[in-house]
């Protein structure tokens, strides 16, 4: 059985590194304004795997961090899974021709699931959908539209469409430091045949130690931002106890 794959997150809004507290644009937290050096130093500390969000492209349905990105995929050895402004088949097809190993799709996967199919059909095991849920109701357009769709109830579309995975947040912890809602994902990741990664208000390494140990109910993985940043959870301690669940 795999091991949990824990990915360390690189958000771009404006070129730096931020968080956000709940998806809200206006509480950025910057940490660095070198995303590439802060992929290499996640790489020096054992990281295979990165995911990258787009901030800006997730409000814009463009990319816009684009020059960020490239930096990343340049400079990281590993696996870079991409997210923010994705929402139609040319920004499929440049990000993979680019590098990166994973896109992430959210609002379009609500808005043309056609388009989400046919991608995940021609880029086997390169699409993953983006469960983004406040109270349970799946967010859009950056977190900015909250749908009547619920969240088990989008992920059942893509059961049969061969997607990759399935990216949980709860968008009401994220960036919060208030703990993953393991007790959801685990609910989702028991619901549908889909891996899901876990994501959002990871505090430290318990957390770790509960999703790893959920790995075989289909949990996948589990991004880490703010602990990281802030020091509360240790990226090559993480990384250990993940492999050896």
């Amino acid at each position: 059985m795999a091991s949990l794959i824990v990915f360390p997150a690189i958000d771009l809004k404006g070129g730096q590194v931020v968080r956000l507290a709940e998806g809200d644009m206006d509480r950025a937290t910057v940490y660095g304004d070198d995303p590439a050096a802060q992929a290499t130093i996640f790489a020096d500390q054992g990281a295979r795997y990165l995911h990258v969000v787009d901030l800006d492209g997730a409000f814009a349905g463009t990319s816009v961090n684009g020059d960020a990105v490239r930096a990343i995929v340049d400079r990281f050895p590993g696996h870079v899974q991409l997210g923010g402004g994705i929402r139609n088949r040319e920004s499929v097809e440049r990000w993979f021709d680019l590098g990166v190993s994973r896109v992430v799709i959210g609002t379009a996967a609500l808005e043309d699931p056609d388009f989400v199919r046919a991608a995940a059909r021609d880029f086997p095991g390169g699409i993953v959908v983006a469960v983004d849920a406040k109270d349970g109701m799946v967010a859009t357009k950056g977190w900015a539209d909250v749908s009547t769709t619920s969240a088990t109830d989008l992920a059942r579309r893509f059961e049969d469409a061969g997607v990759a995975a399935l990216l949980f947040t709860d968008v009401g912890r994220d960036g919060l430091l208030k703990g993953c809602n393991v007790e959801a994902t685990v609910d989702l990741a028991r619901s549908v045949d889909i891996p899901v990664i876990a994501s959002g208000g990871v505090k430290g390494i318990a957390e770790i130690h509960v999703l790893a140990l959920h790995a075989r109910d289909g949990v996948e993985g589990v991004i880490t931002g703010r602990a990281l940043y802030d020091g509360r959870l240790d990226l090559t301690a993480a990384l250990n106890v993940a492999a050896a669940a």
